[in-house]
């Protein structure tokens, strides 16, 4: 081990570093997530007494829900996890933006009819709605301007039921930056005085897809995850991405070299829970990040997702090890040395069985710490608190 010389029964966390970090969040480390979904949320809530610093590449290929409506509607990337995530990591002190939270946040009714909805955003439109009432100037004109830009854009018949007016929002101001994410992710990050950095992966309007192995590809990352749809029958051998259902090569999708530069600067790299091929490994598919991975001299953790993950079919703890491996060397090249890509993996001691940490110290060469993540009786979830302590303590 060359950047974490920790053991199985390492004394984490470090009492001395998790108070300096919560005495001053704002100096507190750059911890670097590459995730989706909503798995880490509630960690990331968390995570804002320890830093203001941590960083979130997230992956916009999400198909399913309302994201899936607003891609449909306007060929854009899916804008769900990065909006919940902003807003997880919003300053929630006396400081903050209640009033905007509140907005960004609020769902239309999933079983309303057609003309109340309509009723309900064109209230928004014309302010008489109270949480946009709420909103004081000049926010409310910004606000405004993309939610408009929504709405000049908006095709006829558009179906509101359980969208979030945050996801509206995005999308118009997507709209009004000439169809880039960026701008309208730090306009947000700053409406809401988002404490940490988040991004998506790359600003481009593409698809998952996957070969199983029997030799099925299946596409769309709600076919692959099977949390909508019934899950798949065999294991995932290979994740790729798409343009209009057209596989494309890896090196034709680079890492922007603005994300290049944040995993540069990282403090640590952290593959985080969430389902492993969607929401973690998706972010490792574009070309460069491998490579910038393996570059940076930091430690590199795994924390694998609790219970059932229905991507991982089949796969133990030393699988999901070697596909995570995988797919970092796809870009890092194959003759990377594993602890170059990950350095441990992090895990609750009451469900780390002896077998696979032998396997995974055997083919990789890498340890598992076993460690109290979950706190009391409930070994499904994480702990918060614990994990973000154990993070804080290995910078």
């Amino acid at each position: 081990m060359s950047h974490l010389h920790i053991s199985r029964t390492a004394e984490i966390p470090d009492e001395l570093r998790v108070a300096r970090a919560r005495s001053t969040p704002g100096l507190g480390p750059r911890l670097l997530f590459f995730s989706g979904g909503s798995a880490l949320n509630g960690i990331s809530r968390r995570l804002k007494a320890y830093t203001h610093n941590s960083i979130h590449l997230m992956t916009p290929f999400d198909s399913g829900g309302s994201s899936q409506v607003l891609r449909r509607a306007f060929d854009m990337p899916a804008v769900g996890d990065l909006r919940s995530r902003l807003m997880a990591l919003a300053d929630e002190s006396d400081l903050g933006q209640p009033d905007i939270f509140a907005l960004f946040t609020h769902r239309f009714p999933v079983g309303a009819s057609r003309a109340k909805l309509e009723r309900e955003f064109a209230a928004l439109l014309d302010t008489t709605h109270p949480l946009m009432d709420a909103v004081s100037q000049p926010m409310r004109s910004l606000i405004l301007s993309h939610l408009r830009a929504f709405a000049a854009h908006c095709p006829e018949g558009f179906d509101f039921a359980g969208a979030s007016v945050g996801n509206l929002i995005l999308a118009g101001g997507y709209l009004t930056h000439d169809r880039a994410l960026e701008p309208v992710l730090f306009i947000m990050s700053k409406m809401v005085a988002v404490q940490g950095t988040v991004r998506s992966i790359i600003d481009s309007n593409l698809g998952l897809g996957a070969v199983l192995a029997d030799g099925q590809t299946v596409q769309g990352q709600r076919e692959i995850t099977g949390k909508e749809v019934p899950p798949i029958g065999s294991p995932i051998r290979e994740l790729f991405l798409t343009r209009d259902g057209v596989r494309l090569e890896r090196n034709a999708v680079k890492l922007p070299k603005r994300n290049r530069r944040l995993i540069e600067r990282a403090d640590l790299i952290c593959y985080p829970p969430g389902s492993l091929f969607t929401s973690v490994i998706a972010n490792l598919l574009p070309h460069g990040v491998g490579r910038s991975v393996a570059q940076r001299a930091v430690p590199k953790l795994y924390i694998p997702s609790l219970g059932a993950d229905p991507e991982c079919l089949g796969m133990d703890l030393p699988d999901q090890v070697t596909a995570l491996l995988a797919a970092l060397r796809a870009d890092a090249g194959q003759d990377c040395p594993a602890d170059r890509l990950l350095t441990a993996v992090l895990c609750d001691k009451r469900g780390l069985r002896d077998a696979d940490v032998r396997r995974i110290a055997n083919e990789h060469g890498l340890p598992c710490v076993g460690l109290n993540l979950c706190g009391g009786a409930a070994a499904a979830r994480y702990d918060p608190v614990r994990i973000c302590e154990a993070l804080v303590s290995l910078v």
